[in-house]
């Protein structure tokens, strides 16, 4: 086994101890506040009611754990579809700019625009048009996962070499080929970088998509039921962020494990 990968190996269980340190740090600063300033438990309940919470029956004497799996699931779903749609489109609408100039002026100032309206002020004209299946929330989700794809690929198809083009041409190799051969993989550290942040958006944006009246399962319908009974049982509320902020978590880590498989010649690039 070479070097690099003993490296990497060995990184894993530095990695999951300095995990392990920051989530201690944070359970000890929480609960600290909470003593020092003589916090309530409808402003910040202590952990071990939040998970106590998950232990709680339901309605219909289900444990809350189980019934904030089934919703996650729901959403996970959603997410997943969504993330897909959108880094869908938005490659495809990378790949028209990357081939015209004229298309891009012309499209550009609209893809802008799009990410300028309120998500809370489309999702419900979305549910409106699409009615509350899961497919409505997973459009939801595209509208904010296409734009980072957009944008961060048509910056990836334009960040070639520029010598190692001008070789390519001088070989006579056609548009098609400097596409595959040069452009499209160095564009994947771009690609990566749009898709960690798209992973998270489209947990936010099927959550969301959840939130009109109408929706029977998700995360969105167990935030807004919690929300409605926070006074007296503030920990369940607390209980539907911490899944909801796993599922985002889940699905960033999904896509930095592909990453880390696919691009292995080339740095991560910063988002654009």
């Amino acid at each position: 086994m070479s070097s690099t990968g003993n490296d990497r190996i060995g990184a894993r269980p530095r990695q999951g101890l300095r995990s392990l340190a920051v989530l201690v740090a944070i359970a000890v600063i929480w609960e600290t506040a909470k003593i020092l300033l003589a916090l309530p438990s409808y402003q910040l309940p202590h952990l071990h009611e939040i998970a106590a919470d998950f232990l709680r029956e339901g309605a219909g004497g289900e444990r809350w754990l189980w019934i904030m799996l089934l919703n996650a699931s729901y959403t996970a779903l959603e997410s997943l579809i969504g993330f897909a749609l959108g880094g869908l489109a938005g490659l495809v609408l990378a790949i028209a700019f990357a081939h015209s100039r004229w298309l891009e002026r012309g499209l550009s100032p609209y893809v802008v625009a799009s990410q300028t309206v309120p998500i809370l002020a489309i999702a419900p004209m979305v549910v409106v048009w699409l009615g509350t299946s899961w497919f409505s929330k997973a459009v939801i989700a595209a509208y904010l996962t296409f734009f980072p794809v957009t944008v961060n690929m048509s910056r990836g198809f334009r960040a070639v070499d520029p010598d190692a083009l001008a070789l390519m041409r001088a070989l006579a190799a056609s548009s098609r080929q400097i596409f595959f051969k040069l452009r499209l993989p160095s564009a994947l550290p771009y690609l990566f970088t749009a898709l960690r942040l798209s992973a998270t958006a489209s947990v936010i944006g099927a959550i969301i998509g959840e939130l009109p009246v109408g929706s029977r399962f998700g995360m969105g319908v167990v935030i807004i039921n919690a929300a409605q009974y926070y006074n007296w049982r503030p920990a369940n509320l607390w209980a539907a962020i911490l899944v909801s902020a796993l599922i985002g978590i889940g699905f960033y880590q999904a896509v930095a494990a592909v990453e880390r498989r696919v691009v292995t010649w080339s740095r991560t690039v910063p988002a654009v």
